[in-house]
């Protein structure tokens, strides 16, 4: 169904997602590492963010991040927003959803500002007059060091959590999350609609697997993943989340919708690769495809599952994999838990991760193939704003 609650989110999605087509780094530079919680029709520059109760924590800018030199893309200062936990919540940590079992945790919201999600590295910035910095990994490290001060060093319980492209950061720095903090806090990750698939298009380019090679070269991100992965294939291949979950060692969750309405616009159907337009409708809603598209997305999908057999079978992992037509789900109430969110087994997101989280049991949700869930919201481009 389409949920008119989501208008204003069309409306910002139709002008800003568009800019992604131009290229992999412009993609990333147009997500925020961890979207607003608040009305999403807001602009990403704002200096504050939105809580449950409704109190706007101001951006704290990393000054001591230029004795590193730790800068985003266009040279200006990284920052967060920090919300002190309290009670039995002090000494747990959270880097970023809005929930019920996290309530009263410390809250941290990283902006995202390098341009390749927190994977950068200096030695491969242009010498050419250009004034572009890439600085992800150092923006990561002051960032860390920063919050380490603040208390984060003592948790006891943290979480690190990111949609889109700031899923694909929470996956490539998950280990290293955990490497900072004490051996006996319990740490994991949480990866928001980041699962890119490595796929062709509809016409047997590899549109995504380019825009990745050309980000991992532009920026240097090989320096950021992991070695053993690096030495095996091409570096742009290890990027993939299908690659990177083979070699993290820290628990971890995905959350992802099957039919991903970004993948299915900018990997399986990019505009260039639909000339005439016979994907034009469905490319923009799941609604109006007709039986031989809807064919083939039951083949992205299945691509999905396969990309992710590994953490099906890891008994410390969870998923929540619906059959939605939408892109993040962590980061509105509206689908991360509230009566009318999307569900599977009767569970809402919410209530999967949590229980994953605390270890009530083991949360492995996969949906059945479209249209079979009731429950979901599926986003419609083709309507009015």
């Amino acid at each position: 169904m389409a949920n008119p609650r989501l208008r204003g989110w069309r409306k910002w999605a139709k002008k800003d997602w568009a800019i992604a087509a131009v290229g992999f780094t412009i993609i990333l530079f147009a997500l925020t590492l961890l979207f607003d919680s608040r009305n999403p029709t807001s602009s990403s520059s704002s200096s504050t963010f939105n809580l449950p109760s409704n109190h706007l924590i101001p951006l704290t800018l990393l000054h001591r991040a230029k004795a590193t030199g730790a800068f985003c893309l266009d040279g200006s200062l990284p920052g967060y927003h920090f919300q002190k936990g309290f009670g039995s919540g002090s000494n747990n940590w959270l880097l970023h959803i809005e929930s019920s079992d996290f309530y009263n945790w410390n809250i941290v919201k990283m902006r995202y500002c390098d341009g390749a999600s927190l994977a950068g590295h200096p030695e491969s910035e242009f010498k050419n007059g250009t004034k572009l910095f890439f600085r992800g990994q150092l923006i990561w490290e002051a960032i860390m060091s920063e919050l380490l001060s603040l208390g984060l060093s003592k948790a006891k319980q943290a979480l690190l959590t990111g949609c889109s492209a700031g899923g694909l950061a929470t996956l490539i720095h998950c280990d290293d999350f955990r490497a900072h903090l004490p051996k006996d806090a319990t740490v994991k990750c949480l990866a928001d609609a980041g699962f890119f698939l490595d796929e062709p298009d509809i016409l047997g380019n590899r549109t995504m697997s380019n825009f990745y090679h050309d980000v991992v070269q532009l920026q240097g991100v090989a320096k950021s993943l992991h070695k053993k992965c690096i030495t095996e294939m091409e570096p742009s291949k290890c990027i993939f989340p299908q690659q990177i979950i083979k070699n993290i060692r820290t628990s971890l969750f995905i959350v992802n919708p099957a039919y991903d309405f970004w993948q299915i616009q900018h990997v399986l159907v990019p505009a260039g690769s639909d000339p005439d337009g016979y994907w034009r409708r469905c490319r923009l809603s799941i609604q109006k495809c007709d039986s031989t598209q809807i064919e083939n997305l039951q083949g992205f999908r299945s691509s999905l599952l396969k990309a992710l057999s590994k953490l099906q079978h890891d008994k410390e992992g969870g998923m929540f994999i619906n059959s939605c037509f939408v892109h993040c789900q962590t980061w509105m109430a509206e689908t991360w838990h509230s009566s009318n969110s999307p569900r599977i087994n009767n569970k809402t997101i919410a209530e999967s991760v949590g229980d994953w989280y605390f270890n009530r049991k083991v949360t492995k949700e996969i949906d059945c193939p479209y249209p079979c869930n009731p429950t979901c919201y599926h986003m419609d481009f083709t309507q009015p704003s």
